[in-house]
């Protein structure tokens, strides 16, 4: 049963008798929209989809005929471009960021439209909330460090870049080599993609609580009261995601630049 269905239990309120419908992982799921064999299409698949087809879409519109006087669309796209160029590329990699930027901002755009669904009408729900969307984009930021890596330094080159510290006393060379590749192996793509995913579950679970309480405790008593706060917090939350969806997208872009950077220079 998913939130929307809580709440469309008009019957279920705290003088009725019925215990608090309290949202959980079931939020999160949704019945299949059509399914081919054991595969189920559903509601995130989708949304991850019109995501996709919003950012090459708009970014079309905007460059497909560039003027040297940008109409509307192409000064939104130009500042949302260079946005993603000097406060990111720039910034963290340098001039050697520039040949990056269109990777880089299709991550940022296409991450911010899949967080900015949870608060869209009719969609309501962050396909980032879902696991495997951060998942996959975790490892294709991680491919794309492998590969520059290895590209870049080699094969022993690039070992050495991902593992070795120069200087070390012999005894701990080990240990660090271990250490060092658990970080840049292991835990990179890890917490990358559960960052994202951890913040987007969590704020969804949020506004979706405080909107379900808010339901039930309206009732024609002292309750209403309740209601009104438990509502406020609902817009509160609202809001407050609306500025984590940015911040989630900036970041997962910013250390996916970073890696790039990490895997174009020299290690340690």
């Amino acid at each position: 049963m998913s939130a929307h269905t809580l709440l469309a239990e008009a019957g279920c309120h705290i003088q009725h008798g019925c215990a608090f419908p309290a949202p959980g992982l079931n939020s999160f799921d949704f019945k299949p929209i059509f399914s081919i064999g054991s595969f189920d299409f559903t509601k995130p698949m989708l949304l991850a989809i019109l995501c996709m087809l919003l950012v090459v879409g708009f970014f079309w519109a905007a460059f497909s005929k560039p003027k040297m006087v940008p109409g509307k669309l192409q000064l939104v796209g130009e500042i949302g471009y260079t946005f993603v160029a000097r406060s990111i590329a720039r910034e963290v990699i340098g001039k050697k960021g520039d040949k990056y930027v269109p990777f880089l901002a299709s991550i940022f755009f296409f991450v911010w439209f899949m967080n900015i669904m949870s608060i869209i009408p009719f969609a309501q729900f962050p396909a980032t909330s879902r696991f495997a969307f951060p998942v996959g984009l975790a490892a294709l930021v991680f491919i794309t460090y492998m590969y520059l890596t290895f590209k870049t330094h080699g094969f022993r080159g690039g070992i050495k870049n991902l593992v070795w510290i120069p200087g070390l006393p012999k005894p701990l060379v080990p240990l660090i080599v271990l250490l060092e590749f658990i970080q840049n192996v292991i835990t990179r793509p890890f917490t990358l993609a559960v960052r994202l995913w951890a913040n987007m579950f969590a704020g969804h679970m949020l506004i979706v609580m405080f909107s379900v309480a808010t339901w039930y405790l309206l009732t024609p008593s002292a309750f209403t009261a309740v209601a009104g706060g438990s509502f406020a917090l609902a817009i509160f939350m609202t809001a407050f995601e609306l500025l984590i969806q940015f911040l989630q997208a900036y970041i997962f872009t910013l250390l996916a630049s970073i890696y790039i950077q990490g895997a174009l220079e020299e290690g340690h």
